[in-house]
Order: C-alpha cells, then structure tokens, then sequence
C-alpha cells in the first residue's frame, strides 16, 4: 500500500471516529436534557456547538432562553439560534423571527424577522408561515399584501394551524386578498374550531 492511501485511510478512519463520538457526546447531552440533568447537558452540546453541530446550537439556544442549566439570557440565546439558523435549521429560524419581532434580546426588526420567518416558512415550519402571513396582513416589515397573506396563511391552515385556518374565514369572508366566498369562509371557520395554536410561542423542543 502506497504511503499516499495509507494516509488516506487513516485520516478517514480518524473522521468516522471522530463523527462516532460526536453522536455519541450528543446523545448523552439529549439524554440528559429529558432527564432534566442540564448541567450535563451544557457539558456535552457546548463543545459540539462550538465545532458547529446545528442540532447543538439550536439546543443550546433553548437551553439559555428558557434559563436551563445556566442563567436565562436572550442575547445569548439569540446567538446560538442565529448560528443554527444560518446552517438552516428551521426552528432555530423560526424563533430568531419571534425575538425579532417582539425585540427579545435584539432589538425590534420587522424586516429581521421577516427574513427569518420567509426561510423558515420555506421550509414548511406552519407557525413561521403563519406569522409570515401576519406581517404581510399588516404590513409589518413588508409592504402590505393581502395576497401575499392569504398564500402563506393558506400554507400554515393546510397543516392545521388553526389561526391560520381562522384568518384565512375572514379573508374569504370579507374578500381580503381573494375573491368573496362565503362557503370557503365557512369552511376554514369550521375547521379552526377543531384546532387550537398561539402566535409567536417559540419552539422549545430539543433536537434530537
């Protein structure tokens, strides 16, 4: 064997132990979070996070927004969302698309968090494209689109999200963004009645 592949060899060998680890480092800081051992938590994902892990980084995110295992701090928080948000992890966009809208440990940015929720939204996250809708309804961020509106609340409401499905009744209701109809109006109505969802909550499930 030629100096060359034995180099190669190693240094993947190298790579899959490494990766092996790295899983393993992760799952014993999941384990830990759900068994409510945070300190433990901490100890494995911060080096992770570090390295670059996204799944880390987002649950270091909610580790330090929801003040678990360390003091709560949004800046912080705010921080290891954006650097899972960047890699595209969309939850971690998600929640970076509330802080900014509602200026927690940034300050208030509509057109920021208007950036966030789209690449969430584009992912499919239903609460980001709900949200999204919200702030073309309004005009928050953006300029106001009631069309634009009635597509993403349309997203979100075809997953159930029942505000969406709600928003969606008035739109057709009152001919906002679509034409009159008041069947499909009764429809949504009748379909948000069997849901129940809160705007601007942020996701706080750990990855796995």
């Amino acid at each position: 064997m030629s100096i060359k592949k034995l180099i190669t060899g190693l240094t993947l060998s190298l790579l899959l132990s490494s990766g092996m680890a790295s899983a393993a480092d992760f799952n014993k800081g999941l384990e830990a979070a759900q068994s409510g051992d945070f300190k433990t938590a901490l100890a494995e994902w911060t080096p992770l996070a570090e390295q670059g892990d996204y799944n880390a980084q987002y649950n270091l995110g909610i580790m330090y927004d929801n003040g678990q295992g360390v003091l709560e701090n949004d800046k912080t928080a705010v921080k290891w969302y954006t650097k899972a948000a960047e890699q595209g992890a969309s939850d971690a966009q998600y929640n970076l698309g509330v802080m900014y809208a509602n200026g927690i440990g940034v300050p208030e940015n509509d057109k920021t968090a208007v950036k966030w929720y789209t690449l969430a939204a584009e992912q499919g996250d239903a609460k980001a494209q709900y949200n999204l809708g919200l702030m073309y309804d309004n005009g928050r961020g953006v300029p106001e689109n009631d069309k634009t509106a009635v597509k993403w609340y349309t997203k979100a409401a075809e997953q159930g999200h029942a505000k969406a499905q709600s928003n969606l009744g008035v739109m057709y209701e009152y001919g906002s963004g679509v034409l009159t109809d008041n069947r499909r109006a009764y429809m949504w109505y009748n379909l948000a009645s069997y849901n129940v969802n809160e705007q601007g909550v942020k996701n706080k499930k750990y990855y796995s």
